[in-house]
């Protein structure tokens, strides 16, 4: 049985001492993606029946957590790539096959319904231009979320709601466009790609919410609930990064106008235990409404809107929780955590792009607390 958790460990000297590299180069370098790829990070929600692992989500996201605590550019990448693979098990056995024809395929690309297709007898006649294209650059195969057109008009479901798919275009037909500057994550080349006028056959084209997934339980979770989770997964292992190089700093730093080292301040062992509380509770939280979605799905096949609303609520708990922990050790560490050569200015920078990501969006707090009492609310973005 593999074990990512512990490969994911082993990597972690080269990911820190490669994290100035990796941010430098604004993606992930291609020989790293390849070391991923061969450590299996990039199958771990690959249906198994196509020579994927299809783990637990609880070890496929530990796996995502412990790459973090290393570099958390690298983990995203992994995070984006291993909960595309679910894709699979939406699309029809010969597309499914041809899109992960290997192990060490990587598919990755964009859920938001930016781009149109315009439907075809044989499929559909794409065009778009999406952003936040994380490990877009080393992949096999890229997909983005289209409007669906029929006859020059948007398509509609019964209820008048747009319908949309994922179109999966090989990497030689997608422009990528350089547009990857940002405050943290920078390693991710998250940059824009686009496709101009790709044939997308129907095989390649997968309704998400619409297609039947293969009835397993990994399946039963939806893709946007495992989105949440990979991005807390990352915040989840900068904090613990932000942490443990804080312990390691206060002893040997004494603040300007002190003859203590930091280790020795009531404020800095105050601050320390703070973090690590907010940092295991919020994991805790976290690990518990997936282990308990994750029971449900093994159970029944399905996942309940009780146990989904749980896992959003631990997931963007978790990553304010992990924010929040992290800027106590920025704070705490002084001038010396605005230095290049600090790895917190990097993981601080890193945590708050986190938080920015619209699945853990502070929204998430209004859609569950109205699920907690008892309003009429709308779950599709569970």
């Amino acid at each position: 049985m593999a074990d990512p958790i512990a490969s994911a460990r082993a990597l972690q000297p080269t990911l820190r001492k490669r994290a100035d590299e990796i941010e430098a180069a604004r993606r992930l370098p291609a020989d790293l993606s390849a070391e991923f790829a061969s450590a299996g990070f990039y199958r771990l929600c690959v249906p198994e029946v196509y020579g994927g692992l299809e783990l637990p989500p609880m070890t496929t996201m530990e796996t995502i957590e412990t790459l973090a605590a290393a570099d958390g550019s690298a983990a995203w990448c992994v995070f984006i790539a291993a909960t595309s693979g679910t894709v699979l098990a939406l699309l029809p056995e010969d597309g499914a096959r041809e899109v992960f024809p290997h192990e060490k395929a990587l598919l990755g690309g964009v859920f938001a319904p930016r781009g149109e297709a315009h439907q075809t007898d044989e499929g559909f006649r794409v065009n778009g231009r999406w952003q936040w294209g994380s490990g877009t650059q080393n992949a096999d195969w890229v997909m983005g979320g289209c409007r669906i057109f029929e006859g020059g008009k948007p398509a509609v479901d019964k209820n008048g709601a747009p319908l949309a798919r994922m179109m999966i275009v090989p990497a030689a037909d997608v422009t990528f466009h350089d547009t990857w500057y940002v405050s943290g994550l920078s390693g991710t080349g998250s940059t824009d790609f686009e496709f101009a006028d790709v044939f997308v056959p129907n095989r390649h084209a997968v309704g998400l919410g619409v297609d039947r997934p293969l009835e397993r339980p990994l399946y039963a979770f939806p893709q946007f609930g495992l989105l949440a989770m990979g991005i807390a997964a990352v915040a989840l292992g900068l904090a613990r990064a932000a942490i443990d190089e804080l312990i390691d700093l206060a002893g040997g730093k004494t603040p300007a106008a002190s003859s203590r080292p930091l280790a020795a301040r009531q404020s800095a062992q105050m601050e320390v235990a703070l973090a690590e509380a907010e940092r295991r509770s919020a994991r805790a939280f976290f690990y518990e409404t997936i282990e308990a979605a994750w029971e449900m799905a093994q159970r029944e096949g399905r996942i309940g809107v009780d146990e989904r609303r749980d896992v959003r609520l631990a997931t963007t708990h978790a990553v304010r929780a992990s924010a929040s922990a992290v800027d106590r050790m920025y704070h705490l560490a002084g001038g010396t955590s605005v230095y290049r050569t600090s790895p917190l200015q990097r993981i601080f920078r890193d945590v708050h792009v986190t938080t920015q990501h619209m699945m853990v969006a502070p929204s998430t707090f209004e859609l569950t607390g109205r699920l907690l009492l008892g309003l009429e609310t709308h779950t599709g973005q569970l």
